[in-house]
């Protein structure tokens, strides 16, 4: 289809000379929440809000990490599935703690199966001997940065039956030619360079293996500022700074997605040594994601400024949670493959996050304004 492999071809935007103030509007966004839950093939959707469950044949589980964003999501649903789930943490954080909106029977029921390999994934001793005792059929590795801490793993488990891991979208080289696909140059030097190796390595050990390439998670417990950013400006109820024309285009795709895409692949023969984007179905500039935060937690229509980062020094803070490009991927082949498909629509995840979360007083990092009133104080003081 033409739709899966065209592109749009990206003229970067100039950079202001001056701060700009503009009018929002919300009309952008005009989404109608769900009143049923949607069928898809070979799922079983639970009510708006819920994981969704996929029966599958009963693993032994392992989960690198899982106890502060993604993990948290996934490890209820395998357990969900009837899978033997194994948390392998430096126990700092609780082994599992209620969701927000979760009963007490689902919390009781998922606590009482879950269990905790308490250790340091870079004491590689530790991890050859603790995994090779236990003898796992499946890893999720949700925190791997550096390919050297994936071998011990794959040394300790000949057996393994598939390593399923979480990379980035944020590997691929930077392009004109957008959105990005699988397939796309990568760019050694990116920050998540360690990703790039660590595919590598599974590539090279001859494993079945998986790889998801998020963009932007986002949803409730992200310890990441993406929508906390915005709603912690709405909230206060001040004007929110955004870098240059704000018509930059990204991409963010709701935690829970994220969840039953790793589930998808699970025993999955499509997704055998294979890579997948996951994210959102749509794209959104970064003045439409201030309108959408703004309407998903029910806030007045914001007031946006715009300013040319050139003409600050900002020091080591960072004065917007998004890279100032354009910057989305194509989720065309998890589709059409894994027969994934996101349940959230963007305002509808937001909306999701903000009740869950941040409209409940929760948030993991406390608002910082310092380099907005910078930016404010050069903007709406007159020249």
């Amino acid at each position: 289809m033409a739709m899966a492999t065209s592109r749009l071809v990206v003229v970067q935007q100039k950079q202001p000379s001056s701060c700009l103030l503009s009018p929002s509007s919300l009309s952008d966004f005009n989404g109608i929440r769900l009143k049923h839950p949607i069928q898809y093939k070979r799922k079983e959707w639970q009510t708006r809000g819920a994981l969704q469950v996929q029966a599958s044949a009963a693993k032994k589980i392992l989960i690198m990490g899982g106890t502060r964003f993604i993990g948290i999501f996934l490890s209820r649903l395998l357990v969900k599935e009837g899978h033997q789930v194994t948390l392998f943490t430096r126990g700092k954080a609780p082994i599992s703690q209620p969701l927000p909106g979760e009963s007490e029977q689902d919390y009781l029921d998922f606590s009482s199966k879950i269990s905790h390999l308490k250790g340091d994934r870079k004491d590689y001793d530790f991890v050859k001997t603790s995994l090779a005792a236990e003898g796992f059929d499946v890893v999720y590795d949700i925190n791997g940065r550096e390919a050297e801490e994936v071998e011990p793993i794959l040394d300790a488990l000949p057996k393994l039956e598939q390593y399923i891991y979480c990379s980035s979208a944020g590997v691929y080289l930077k392009s004109d030619l957008l959105p990005h696909f699988e397939s796309d140059a990568v760019d050694p030097k990116s920050r998540h360079k360690g990703k790039l190796e660590t595919e590598s390595l599974l590539v090279s050990k001859g494993v079945n293996w998986t790889s998801l390439r998020p963009v932007y998670i986002y949803g409730p417990l992200n310890y990441n500022p993406v929508e906390e950013w915005f709603f912690h400006r709405l909230k206060a109820g001040r004007p929110i700074p955004i870098p240059n024309s704000g018509n930059q285009i990204t991409q963010l795709g709701h935690v829970k997605d994220l969840a039953t895409a790793f589930i998808n692949v699970l025993g999955n023969d499509k997704a055998s040594q294979q890579v997948f984007n996951i994210s959102g179905d749509k794209y959104v500039t970064f003045d439409g994601l201030a309108r959408a935060c703004a309407k998903a937690g029910g806030f007045p229509e914001p007031e946006l400024v715009h300013y040319n980062p050139k003409e600050f020094d900002f020091g080591k803070k960072k004065a917007f949670p998004f890279r100032d490009q354009h910057f989305f991927a194509s989720i065309e082949k998890a589709k059409s493959e894994l027969g994934w498909k996101p349940e959230y629509d963007l305002v509808e995840g937001l909306t999701d996050s903000y009740d869950l979360d941040f409209g409940r007083g929760t948030f993991r990092k406390a608002a910082d304004f310092s380099t907005d009133d910078m930016i404010l104080e050069k903007c709406l003081v007159p020249q």
